[in-house]
């Protein structure tokens, strides 16, 4: 099925948030469903990216999906009428995919270093033998003959599914690129999910997923990423003030 922006839109409430496009879902199920008749590029919205992302990113998540991956835009779709939203984290989503559709649906799997790649493919299989992965390279890909292969290789296989962990915002620009010649397939970046998956990082434990402060987590565990704090504390301002 060819994806259609005008059609999504008139089947499912959303909300800009500071000028990203943001859907509300209500349960997996609810996310589900949709994902099987709306083929789509679904991108994680979360409060750094609410902040951070520049226009050509907005226009990409404009002309696709955006959901709640983080409880700030959750927080904020609430404020603006759409009460029953509720968090879909994006490092779950891809494994509810393929729990859903690993005996019917085929798979191409890239991103993350080589060895954290080769684990993520070897856990799938095993996880789901019967799981048809077509296609699948690490995240290494440095030159433009790299890209074209891959992108012939997607042309060739025609997924129904592509997961893409490169961190944004170059996963998102290389899936507009490889819909283009697999426009009925659906894309899901994930960042350092599989990273997560195979067990390499530990996730933040459940109360501070149900806090919604994953965030500051990740931070403790790795203060290297103090500069990217600077957007949460953005956002909350932001927040606070109704500017969002």
């Amino acid at each position: 099925m060819e994806f259609s922006a005008d059609k999504l839109i008139m089947t499912r409430e959303h909300r800009n948030i500071n000028d990203i496009r943001t859907f509300t879902f209500t349960s997996w199920n609810d996310m589900l469903d949709h994902i099987d008749s709306n083929p789509s590029i679904y991108v994680a919205i979360n409060a750094e990216k609410i902040i951070s992302a520049s226009d050509k990113l907005k226009a990409l998540i404009n002309n696709n999906t955006g959901y709640c991956d983080g409880f700030g835009a959750v927080k904020v779709l609430r404020r603006k009428g759409l009460t029953d939203t509720v968090r879909l984290p994006g490092c779950e989503l891809w494994l509810h995919i393929i729990e859903r559709h690993h005996k019917d649906w085929k798979f191409y799997i890239i991103g993350a270093s080589p060895e954290t790649h080769r684990q993520t493919i070897e856990k799938l299989k095993t996880e789901y033998p019967d799981i048809n992965i077509v296609g699948h390279r690490d995240g290494f890909i440095k030159t433009d003959e790299d890209k074209e292969k891959l992108i012939a290789d997607i042309k060739e296989k025609q997924p129904q599914a592509v997961f893409v962990a490169m961190g944004t915002p170059k996963q998102e620009f290389l899936m507009e690129q490889l819909k283009e010649v697999c426009p009925g397939a659906v894309y899901v970046g994930l960042g350092g999910s599989y990273d997560v998956y195979t067990g390499n990082v530990k996730r933040a434990p459940k109360i501070w997923q149900n806090l919604g402060i994953e965030f500051m987590y990740r931070f403790i565990k790795n203060p290297s990423r103090w500069r990217r704090q600077f957007n949460y504390a953005i956002f909350t301002y932001r927040y606070l003030l109704n500017k969002l």
